[in-house]
């Protein structure tokens, strides 16, 4: 390699994908943040010492308003475009930030809180749709995972900022958390509505093709790529007007087949939306998305970074700044393991490192429930409590290796592109849902029950790997056809078959 090659300039769409991942790295920081803030001393003085059913409500309030924007994230992405949706949902989580900063009243931090999950359930989704939309094939996967370890790289920011903030002598402590989260985010969205690119493939979609090679080249993606890109979209299309004949108008949609996919009429995308993505074709794979991305949340690994400090003093550890050291080395080991397993993301096989992953977490959850269940963990004694902290951190590990990596990029490429923006955005509503379940409920069944919370999540994760086993065909390196045909047939054999590298 020359030494000229390091200060090259990186393509584009890596350029673009860096800019997508601060929307990873605000979500993390929010998710790392409120689970420290509510155990500060000042936050509770200000909101009156909670009970458990109040903290996971307070934790929790984002949630819900994300499920329910991400149901129309897909329709804003359609109609405004890739990059616009995303800024606009970035600015809208600033705004909800900043309420919580300068709250005034509990019910001030809770509409806060409400606010910015409207913002991200917008924003969040479609970061993915869009890496995918511009990534070159043999990018993808890799490309994809990256928001997930700039979000790893968000929660080892904010555990440390809460580390260094719960000393401060007034409500300070807590506040200057989420001003520095506002800022951030308002960052990310000036950025992404000024400079991000277009989606080419929405641009075609949308019949600007005079626009499409100008977006192409501001991607720097090659042109080989570029002619795959474009003849998946005419293969679709094709589809989508066999299915779906006349046009928003009434009249009959007319397609010559010696047409290129860039030259035909496109068909209205809010029509194709909305009677497609529930289609005999599209709905096994939005029920498997849907699935797959509700139990990744019910896993419970959102119970363990929303209430790390809890669980690790629920373990043993009893000062404040203790608990939110080991919560800030948790985010660093997840950081640390993130990177390789992003790296690989295209070498491992999705539908293997789901099953592998899933049994592993259902062995440390046993484990753990097992040992608060036998009255073997002990604050200040006996080695218990050390096994479960162990247990947290390879917990935690597992699920980055596994099913961060996997879950979301799978449930978005199974997609038919036709459908994909919603389809995704509808699965993500799932995992909003099953966000919210977890937040609400953890503080209540550790406060209730030392062991039940985590006999709860090993059986989703063996449930989840169970299903996967049966009905999740692998996608790693096969190509669209062969997704559809695994789908289309349900055919046990094509489920299991190993995919093909390609060249």
């Amino acid at each position: 390699m020359k030494a000229t090659d390091l200060f090259r300039k990186p393509p584009g769409y890596i350029l673009a994908t860096m800019v997508c991942c601060l929307g990873g790295f605000i979500f993390g920081i929010d998710t790392s943040i409120i689970g420290p803030v509510t155990v500060m001393e000042d936050f509770k003085q200000y909101v009156g010492s909670p009970s458990p059913t109040i903290h996971g409500l307070i934790v929790s309030s984002i949630l819900i308003p994300a499920a329910v924007s991400s149901f129309f994230a897909g329709r804003l992405a359609d109609a405004l475009g890739r990059s616009q949706g995303i800024a606009i949902g970035a600015f809208i989580f600033a705004l909800g930030a900043a309420l919580e900063a300068a709250s005034v009243h509990i019910a001030m931090f809770v509409v806060g809180r409400v606010v910015e999950g409207i913002g991200e359930g917008l924003y969040l989704g479609t970061i993915i749709t869009y890496i995918c939309e511009i990534s070159p094939p043999k990018d993808r996967g890799a490309l994809t995972t990256a928001p997930q370890l700039l979000t790893t790289l968000g929660l080892i920011t904010g555990f440390f900022t809460c580390y260094g903030t719960v000393n401060i002598p007034s409500s300070f402590s807590w506040r200057l958390p989420f001003l520095l989260l506002a800022v951030y985010a308002f960052t990310f969205s000036v950025v992404a509505f000024f400079w991000l690119p277009a989606s080419p493939r929405w641009l075609t979609l949308r019949g600007r093709t005079g626009e499409t090679e100008k977006a192409w080249d501001r991607l720097d993606v090659p042109a080989a790529d570029r002619e795959k890109i474009l003849n998946q979209i005419g293969d679709h299309l094709d589809s989508a007007v066999e299915t779906n004949p006349l046009d928003a108008d009434g009249s009959v949609v007319m397609t010559a087949t010696n047409q290129k996919p860039s030259q035909r009429k496109q068909p209205n995308p809010k029509k194709v939306q909305l009677s497609h993505v529930f289609s005999p074709e599209a709905r096994p794979r939005l029920l498997l998305a849907v699935f797959l991305m509700g139990m990744q949340q019910l896993s419970g690994i959102d119970g363990v970074l929303y209430y790390a400090p809890l669980l690790f003093q629920q373990a043993g550890l009893d000062s404040s700044r203790s608990t939110f050291l080991a919560s800030g080395v948790s985010a660093i080991v997840i950081f640390a393991v993130t990177i390789p397993a992003t790296l690989c993301a295209d070498r491992w096989g999705r539908r293997l490192s789901t099953i592998l992953g899933g049994l592993g977490m259902t062995a440390t959850m046993f484990l753990m429930g097992g040992l608060y269940a036998g009255d073997a963990v002990h604050s200040g004694t006996g080695a218990g409590r050390w096994v479960v902290i162990v247990c947290i951190y390879v917990f935690t590990v597992i699920y980055c290796i596994s099913w961060a990596v996997s879950v979301k990029v799978y449930a978005s490429e199974i997609q038919p592109q036709h459908t994909r923006a919603s389809a995704t955005n509808i699965a993500h509503g799932s995992n909003w849902i099953s966000n919210f379940l977890v937040a609400l409920f953890t503080p209540a069944l550790l406060a209730n029950s030392s062991y039940g919370a985590y006999f709860l999540f090993g059986a989703c994760t063996l449930l989840t790997a169970l299903v996967c086993m049966v009905f999740m065909p692998e996608t790693l390196h096969r190509s669209l056809d062969d997704i559809d045909l695994a789908f289309k047939t349900g055919s046990l054999s094509e489920r299991l078959k190993l995919p093909r590298r390609f060249p």
